[in-house]
């Protein structure tokens, strides 16, 4: 009978015999199943009786059973199960609690569509840091005016087929990134440095998320683009300082263009009041004018009449009227020493005294000539005898 070797009885007399090892297994097997054990038990030399049969059928239906059960599985709300019978995809399942048949027939995959995954383009994140490096070999790039910035770009996608993505990619993450590189070359390649670094950065957000999505339904990769955010845009760092030159240069002419404007918006509407103002007062003074004009004329009109009627009346009461306005604005006192009248009262006081006042009156006008002087108004004598000096001096000129 064959020995096994490093085996040895409790004596330590030798090692155990093969059928004593097979005879404890039956009998273990037996009681734990319900059957029964040999009836002696004997030293490993003694001789032993025939055990029973194992039962095997008991053994292979919980085996069966076991081997079913690991069917079931349960998808996630948001994900979908993707199952394969033999590596070949079958179907896919919805979330909810499924069964499939066991491993090795079939095997399930689940895949959550709804999970935003971010793509960095131009850098890296440093895991478990606050901090990033740079990926010069992605974020340079070349604008149409021929100048050279640096962009970093993420890019947030998640699953709208799961068919798509499961067997039509081998590298998703490669695949993305691979495309938002071309699709940011190409926006950046057709626009000016200025208007990516400032007003059109949204706008080159939006025009590479879509040539992205387009790019990904051509390839039936089954992902979808969220959203595409420029995490920084910026020439590069040898040339950043005159960059900087430059930029304050720019701001500073914004800044005397508004600076200009807002005197232009102050002066102009002033300078347009003043110029309306001086439209309306000509207007005025036109006006005024044509109506002393008007009223000149019409006066005359009325005074030819009257002449027509009365020529020499009328010749008589024009001379005295110029001569009444010409005399009243003089301050010498004519006196006729012809009438015959050797006593002549002259108030000089009271002329010389409304002299004085209408000059203090008339201070801006008496450079250009003098005033008379108004002799009171209660004198009535005197001013009537000064008439009647001029009335009869004009008859002897006459």
């Amino acid at each position: 009978m064959r020995k096994f070797p490093g085996f040895w009885n409790k004596n330590n007399e030798g090692p155990p015999d093969l059928d004593e090892v097979f005879k404890d297994l039956n009998q273990k097997l037996n009681r734990m199943f319900g059957g029964k054990g040999s009836q002696g038990s004997g030293s490993g030399r003694g001789p032993s009786t025939p055990s029973a049969p194992l039962p095997v059928a008991p053994i292979l239906g919980l085996v069966a059973v076991i081997w079913l059960g690991s069917g079931f599985y349960i998808v996630d709300q948001g994900s979908r199960g993707v199952v394969l019978r033999f590596g070949k995809h079958v179907e896919t399942t919805t979330p909810g609690p499924r069964w499939h048949l066991p491993f090795p027939i079939e095997t399930v995959e689940n895949v959550n569509l709804e999970q935003v995954r971010t793509i960095e383009m131009g850098y890296r994140s440093f895991e478990g840091e606050s901090g990033r490096s740079k990926e010069l070999r992605e974020s340079l790039m070349l604008t149409d005016d021929e100048n050279i910035i640096d962009l970093q770009v993420a890019v947030q996608y998640n699953l709208k087929s799961v068919e798509d993505y499961q067997f039509s990619n081998r590298s998703t993450e490669e695949s993305v990134r691979g495309v938002a590189e071309t699709a940011i070359r190409e926006i950046v390649g057709k626009s000016k440095m200025d208007f990516v670094l400032y007003e059109g950065r949204d706008d080159v957000a939006a025009k590479a998320k879509k040539l992205m999505q387009d790019m990904l339904d051509r390839y039936k990769s089954g992902i979808h683009v969220v959203n595409v955010t420029m995490q920084n845009a910026q020439p590069p760092e040898q040339v950043q300082a005159a960059f900087d030159d430059a930029v304050k240069a720019k701001q500073d002419l914004e800044r005397q263009k508004n600076e200009g404007q807002a005197y232009a918006n102050d002066v102009i509407p002033k300078a347009r009041g003043t110029a309306s103002r001086l439209a309306e007062e000509a207007a005025g003074y036109k006006l005024r004018v044509e109506n002393e004009a008007k009223g000149n004329a019409d006066r005359f009109e009325q005074v030819l009449a009257q002449y027509n009627k009365a020529p020499e009346v009328t010749r008589q009461r024009l001379y005295l009227d110029a001569q009444e306005q010409i005399l009243s604005n003089t301050s010498k006192v004519l006196v006729d020493q012809k009438g015959g009248n050797s006593m002549l009262y002259l108030p000089l006081d009271k002329l010389l005294g409304s002299g004085a006042a209408n000059n203090s009156n008339n201070a801006s006008t008496a450079a250009t000539g003098e005033k008379l002087v108004q002799p009171p108004q209660s004198d009535a004598g005197v001013v009537e005898r000064t008439r009647d000096a001029l009335r009869s001096r004009d008859r002897e000129y006459r």
